[in-house]
């Protein structure tokens, strides 16, 4: 089964930026490292005061930031069983800060699909469950995000 992935652009010079095939492309390689398929998420490309509204609504901090990742569910199904799903696996909605990108890229020295990549791989795992306490480089989250990115950059 074939994964969803429904892509919005709050703005038409985002789809420039991230063409929508590079995107179906990466999440359908992210999701293949988990050998899942058959998952439907969506993704918006925002501007910098969307995410900034959207995260102080959400998460009560009120700066934007470059992802923000809303699960369908806490209780995300036992995914050993997915192959054999006839209907999709919602998984959830994540929402993507273009200007947050771009100022990661300066400030981390990494090219833009490359920041793009990391970014659609931390929200991948965030709604397939997993989570962070904080943006150290030795938690297990981000240890397996920068994992899976070699892995993807390779394809």
């Amino acid at each position: 089964m074939n994964n969803i992935i429904d892509i919005e652009y709050n703005l038409d010079e985002y789809k420039d930026k991230i063409p929508q095939s590079f995107v179906e492309k990466k999440v359908n390689d992210i999701l293949a490292t988990f050998s899942k398929s058959g998952c439907e998420l969506s993704i918006t490309f925002v501007s910098d005061q969307e995410i900034q509204e959207l995260n102080k609504q959400w998460r009560d901090k009120d700066s934007p930031t470059d992802i923000l990742s809303f699960v369908q569910s806490d209780n995300v199904e036992d995914f050993d069983f997915w192959p054999e799903m006839e209907e999709s696996q919602v998984l959830g909605d994540m929402v993507i800060s273009i200007s947050a990108i771009e100022r990661n890229c300066e400030n981390f020295n990494v090219s833009f699909d490359e920041e793009v990549e990391r970014i659609l791989i931390h929200g991948v795992l965030h709604l397939l469950g997993y989570d962070h306490k904080t943006n150290d480089k030795t938690e297990p989250m981000l240890i397996l995000q920068e994992k899976i990115l070699s892995e993807v950059r390779e394809k």
